[in-house]
């Protein structure tokens, strides 16, 4: 079955010039058996074994290879959020990766329930180079590989099908002699660029390191499936891993890997769908280093897990350090788009969006209240946010930030988290076209420092310097509130005494008298902040020639906070 097209009226795209014709499709260049496939039908219920590969293929990598110390420090990070099988290097290529291994056997540097794996060529010499540098190791995983995609045979390795079967026969002999039955040592088998091997030929060379190997419960041999260049999509790869699964010798006595690139951006995405097919280990780098577009993203990976209700079994809950750790030792950034860990990731800049969080927020904080759990517990879900960003060590300071695109709910929010100022929907309209100028005109973003700025500089700092209030009290009465207040309008002084329902109504009467009229719409007070030493908010709309606006009073006292917004209205 082939995709289908818009009809030609509908898409007015036009031939690119681009020589398309110079590329085969992944179906013309290998061929994909058809199998009765089930994994569509199949879910993740549980993390497979995690194997970060950092410090061999992503460190090959890199323009400036990782020096002990970097490799060390990397190394350790990895056992601190819990990694159980760590590929340490590849000793036969160069001094350094075979004195950082010696490191962990001579220092004693990996715990009892670590494995590490060390990488090797199909040679006689490197793979005696390798298993030297293991010496004194208790649990390791030797990883020989070899190319046998039909490109690789004909223009590296110039060996047909039954040459190569041989080198490969060989060198697995020469991995046994040199390992033995020694306990703690395992094997693995890779054959590189698999996703283009001919399912046959792929099938064929495992099964015999499989039986070479004498796989078996107590000593289970690892087929690795590099998807070494990503070449068709993601379910193309998922077939054949459930083919090869289907087919292998001693399956129960195979753990099943895969090493996916990401050369057309769908790393992830093929080892998850690897997963469902069979797969039962994950090769990987931390943030998705490695050669070219780089190795499938360990951290995505398991944070998708997470984000669906599975243990990710790997403790990513400060994840900016781990972040941290990874760009000082690769010496390479993590784009602030990158999932889960990049800057803006849990930020949004739309109006819609902050809205949409902002009540999600607060829909939260009620299930949690309403369930009796504290919010950190209470089921996560909050719109355009995937998980909780408290669960990966981050905070809600930068969840909503505030630019030309932003709308009332965004700015609403930050006044709220950042200055304790519920603003009711009607100020939050007119103070948001405030905000909107001042983006608009400097082109900036608006931090809580800024808005307050703008807030205090339009509700709390008076531009009427004719009208004032120096003095006032209150007495209760039969009647209702006495306000005795001094005012001073128009460069004169003048003290009043209205007894009315409360002392708004009463210093309202008084403006009246001097033909400052303040015809009040909606009044609300808030507490600021908790305690007897909290401040009020006073938020009062009043009716104009245009409209309603809005004055704001703040004060420690909750009279002072009304008869300061009146005062503002006035003004």
């Amino acid at each position: 079955m082939t995709s289908q097209h818009i009809p030609a009226r509908w898409n007015p795209q036009q031939p690119s010039g681009m020589p398309h014709h110079r590329y085969r499709s992944a179906f013309d260049r290998v061929a994909v058996a058809e199998i009765d496939r089930t994994w569509p039908r199949n879910r993740i219920t549980q993390a497979p074994l995690w194997v970060p590969v950092d410090l061999r293929d992503g460190n090959q990598a890199l323009a400036e290879p990782m020096d002990p110390a970097r490799k060390r420090r990397f190394y350790e990070m990895m056992l601190s959020i819990g990694y159980k099988e760590i590929e340490v290097g590849y000793p036969s290529a160069s001094q350094t990766d075979f004195d950082f291994v010696r490191l962990l056997a001579e220092a004693d540097l990996v715990p009892d329930d670590v494995t590490v794996a060390v990488f090797t060529p199909a040679r006689r010499d490197l793979i005696e180079r390798t298993f030297e540098s293991i010496a004194g190791l208790d649990r390791v995983v030797v990883h020989m590989y070899t190319p046998t995609a039909p490109l690789w045979r004909d223009a590296v390795l110039r060996a047909g099908r039954d040459d190569l079967r041989e080198l490969i026969r060989k060198a697995g002999e020469d991995v046994l002699r040199c390992g033995g039955d020694r306990p703690g040592i395992r094997y693995e088998f890779s054959p590189e660029v698999f996703n283009l091997t001919e399912p046959d030929f792929a099938i064929e060379v495992c099964n015999m390191m499989i039986d070479l190997w004498d796989a078996s419960a107590d000593r289970p041999v690892i087929i690795n499936l590099p998807a070494t260049v990503e070449v068709a999509t993601p379910n193309v790869y998922a077939d054949q891993i459930e083919h090869l699964s289907g087919n292998l010798d001693r399956r129960d006595d195979v753990i099943l890997s895969v090493h996916p690139h990401n050369d057309r951006g769908t790393g992830v995405a093929c080892a998850e769908l690897a997963v469902l097919a069979g797969a039962q280990r994950v090769e990987g780098c931390l943030f998705g280093n490695g050669e070219r577009t780089g190795n499938v993203d360990l951290i995505t990976l398991a944070l998708n897990l997470y984000s669906q209700g599975v243990d990710p079994m790997i403790d990513l809950s400060d994840i900016d350090s781990v972040r941290d750790t990874v760009v000082h030792c690769n010496r390479m950034g993590v784009h602030e788009r990158h999932p889960y860990v990049g800057e803006y990731v849990y930020t949004a800049f739309s109006g819609t969006h902050q809205d949409a969080i902002r009540k999600g927020f607060q829909r939260h904080a009620l299930g949690a209240r309403e369930s009796g759990v504290p919010e950190s517990q209470a089921r996560w879900e909050v719109p355009y946010l995937p998980i909780d960003p408290h669960d990966v060590g981050r905070d809600y300071e930068a969840v909503i930030r505030v630019n030309s695109q932003s709308g009332k709910g965004g700015i609403a929010y930050l006044m709220q988290t950042e200055h304790g100022l519920d603003l009711p929907r009607g100020l939050q309209a007119e103070f948001a076209q405030v905000v909107q100028r001042h983006t608009d005109g400097t082109g900036a973003e608006a931090d809580a420092a800024t808005l307050w700025k703008l807030f205090s500089a339009t509700y709390l700092e008076n531009p009427d310097r004719s009208i004032a209030l120096t003095g006032w009290s209150v007495g209760h009465g039969p009647s209702g509130d006495r306000l005795t207040a001094t005012l001073e309008i128009g460069g004169e002084t003048t003290t009043h005494e209205v007894t009315a329902e409360g002392a708004v109504s009463a210093l309202v009467q008084m403006l009246a008298e001097h033909d400052r009229t303040v015809d009040i719409v909606s009044l609300v007070q808030q507490s600021i902040e908790p305690g007897r030493a909290a401040r009020a908010a006073t938020y009062l709309e009043y009716r104009t020639a245009e409209g309603t606006a809005w004055a704001v009073g703040i004060d420690v006292s909750v009279v002072a906070s009304s008869l300061r917004a009146v005062l503002a209205a006035a003004g």
